[in-house]
C-alpha cells in the first residue's frame, strides 16, 4: 500500500473521481507517492471529516502503523492516540482548517507495539479549488529528533556569530565558504570579502601548510588531534607573524547514501602569545643552563684567560655563529679619565674556518685596525651593549660590510657587550650572526651582558695574576 489512497480509496482530499484514461506510465497518485514516501518527515493528512487519507513510510518508521493500516481510518482515536486524549489531540489539528499558516503542537502518540512517543507537530489547512478548506495536511518528528535538529542549528548559528574561537567552513576547492567575526578580525578582512577567495590571498605565510593539512582532511577525515600552524597575517601595520592551534572536521551530506564531502570545517585559536612565553621560558632555562655549566668548566681552568674562552664558548650554542674579545690597549679605562682615542687588542676568537673551540690571540699586543664608529668602539665609549647589522644589504655588500669592521665575512649581525670589572672597562666582546639567524633582540643583550661580566672577571684575574708575576 503506497502512503496515499489506492484501490478503492481517493488520491486526494475529495470524492473519488473517475479513472482517466491515457497512455501507461506514472500518474499523478504515483508521483505523489513517491514524493511522500521520500520525505524526511513523517507526514499524514485527514480529509474535513477527520478520515486519513495519507500516510508516508517516515511515519510508519516512528509509530509503525504501516499505510495500510492507517489510511481511512477515522481520527487517530483507539490506535495512534490513547481515548482519554484522542478529542483533545483531533480537536487541536482539526483547528488549523480554520486557521491561517501553521500550527505547531506537541502530542503524546501510540505506536503499534503499545509504546508512547512524544512527537512536535506542523499543521495546516489543505485548501479546495474553491479556496475552501478540503482538510489538513500534519508534518511530524519525534520531539527528541526536533530538539537535536534546533540545537544544531541553534550551535551553527551561533560558532558563526558569537564563538570567541576562528570558525571557517572551507568548501570542496579550498575556499572560505563561511566566515564567522572572529576568523574574520584574526584574517584582517571582511566576513563578506574572504568568500571565495584563495587561502593564499588571506595569508602571507603558512598557506601551503594549511592547504595541505585541509587536502588531508578532505581526503582521509579529521585528525585525530590538534595542529599548530604559524601563518602571516597581512594587516594595516604590515605582516604579523601568528600561531593557530586549529582543528579540522569533514562535513559530508547527510541526505547522500554514499559520504559526499561537502568541505571542512575548520576552527582555530591564536595561541600567539602562549607560544612566545613558552619560547621564551625554554630559551631562558637553556641560557641559564649554559651559564651554569659555562661557570663549572671554567672553575677547572688553571689560566683565567682560558676561562674566559670556556665562557664565550659555552655562550655561542644556539646564541651566535662567532665571537671575538677585544681588550684595550694598555689594560683598562677607568672611569672619569680624560678622553681619549681608544685601541682593542683581540685577545680572543673563534676560529673563521669551522666550528672549535676558541683561540687565544693577541700575544703581540697589535691593536686591530677599527674604523671611526666601529661597534666595539662605540660600545667602549658608552660602557654599554650597542647593536649593528647589514641590513637588506645584497650578499656582496654584507661581505664587504663585515670585512670592514674586522669581522668574518659571513656576519650580518652584530652584539657588542662591554666588558666592565672593578669599575673598570677591560675591552668589548662582540658576539656575530650570519644570514640564517635573526638579527639580535634586546634579550639576547641581556644574556650577552651576563655572559660579558663572566669574561670581564676572568680577564681582570688573568691580568692580576699577570701583573704580579712581573712584580
Amino acid at each position: 500500500m503506497s502512503a496515499s489512497r489506492r484501490g478503492g480509496t481517493t488520491d486526494a482530499l475529495g470524492p473519488d473521481e473517475p479513472e482517466r484514461a491515457g497512455p501507461e506510465g506514472p500518474d499523478g497518485a504515483d508521483l505523489l507517492a513517491a514524493l511522500l514516501d521520500g520525505m524526511d518527515a513523517a507526514l499524514c493528512a485527514l480529509d474535513a471529516d477527520g478520515v486519513v487519507t495519507h500516510w508516508n513510510r517516515e511515519a510508519e518508521r516512528i509509530l509503525g502503523w504501516s499505510a495500510a493500516e492507517a489510511v481511512g481510518r477515522k481520527g487517530f482515536a483507539g490506535w495512534a492516540v490513547r481515548p482519554a486524549d484522542a478529542d483533545e489531540v483531533q480537536r487541536r489539528l482539526m483547528s488549523a482548517m480554520d486557521a491561517h499558516g501553521r500550527q505547531v503542537h506537541e502530542f503524546a502518540l501510540l505506536t503499534k507495539d503499545g509504546g508512547r512517543v512524544l512527537v512536535r507537530t506542523q499543521s495546516a489547512a489543505v485548501r479546495g479549488p474553491g479556496g475552501d478548506s478540503a482538510g489538513v495536511y500534519c508534518a511530524f518528528s519525534e520531539v527528541h529528533a526536533q530538539i537535536d535538529l534546533e540545537r544544531s542549528i541553534a550551535l551553527s548559528e551561533a560558532l558563526f556569530a558569537d564563538a570567541s574561537w576562528g570558525v571557517v567552513l572551507i568548501d570542496a576547492d579550498l575556499r572560505p565558504a563561511v566566515v564567522n567575526a572572529h576568523a574574520a578580525r584574526a584574517l584582517g578582512i571582511g566576513r563578506s570579502s574572504a568568500l571565495g577567495r584563495p587561502l593564499g590571498d588571506l595569508l602571507a605565510h603558512g598557506v601551503e601548510e594549511l592547504e595541505s593539512a585541509l587536502t588531508h582532511v578532505l581526503a582521509e577525515g579529521a585528525p585525530p588531534a590538534l595542529a599548530e600552524f604559524w601563518v602571516g597575517v597581512r594587516t594595516a601595520e604590515g605582516e604579523q607573524r601568528r600561531c593557530w592551534r586549529c582543528g579540522f572536521v569533514r562535513l559530508a551530506s547527510p541526505l547522500a547514501e554514499e559520504p559526499v564531502p561537502l568541505g571542512v570545517g575548520w576552527v582555530f585559536e591564536d595561541v600567539t602569545e602562549a607560544k612566545q612565553n613558552e619560547q621564551e621560558a625554554a630559551l631562558l632555562r637553556f641560557r641559564s643552563n649554559q651559564l651554569h655549566r659555562a661557570a663549572r668548566a671554567a672553575a677547572e681552568c688553571e689560566d683565567p684567560a682560558e676561562a674566559a674562552t670556556v665562557h664565550l664558548d659555552f655562550a655561542l650554542a644556539g646564541f651566535a655563529d662567532h665571537a671575538v674579545i677585544d681588550r684595550i690597549a694598555g689594560g683598562c679605562l677607568t672611569d672619569g679619565e680624560p678622553a681619549g682615542p681608544v685601541r682593542l687588542v683581540r685577545v680572543a676568537a673563534t676560529p673563521s674556518g669551522g666550528p672549535g673551540p676558541s683561540l687565544l690571540t693577541g700575544r703581540a699586543g697589535l691593536p686591530v685596525r677599527y674604523g671611526p664608529g666601529h661597534p666595539a668602539l662605540q660600545c667602549v665609549e658608552r660602557a654599554g651593549s650597542v647593536r649593528a647589522g647589514s641590513g637588506s644589504a645584497a650578499p656582496e655588500q654584507a661581505r664587504e660590510w663585515a670585512t670592514a669592521r674586522r669581522w668574518p665575512p659571513d656576519a650580518v649581525h652584530a652584539l657588542c657587550a662591554v666588558l666592565r670589572s672593578r669599575g673598570r672597562t677591560l675591552g668589548v666582546v662582540t658576539f656575530l650572526r650570519g644570514a640564517g639567524r635573526a638579527q639580535f633582540e634586546r634579550a639576547d643583550a641581556a644574556y650577552a651582558e651576563d655572559v660579558a661580566v663572566r669574561i670581564a672577571t676572568a680577564l681582570d684575574l688573568a691580568g692580576a695574576l699577570e701583573g704580579g708575576e712581573r712584580d
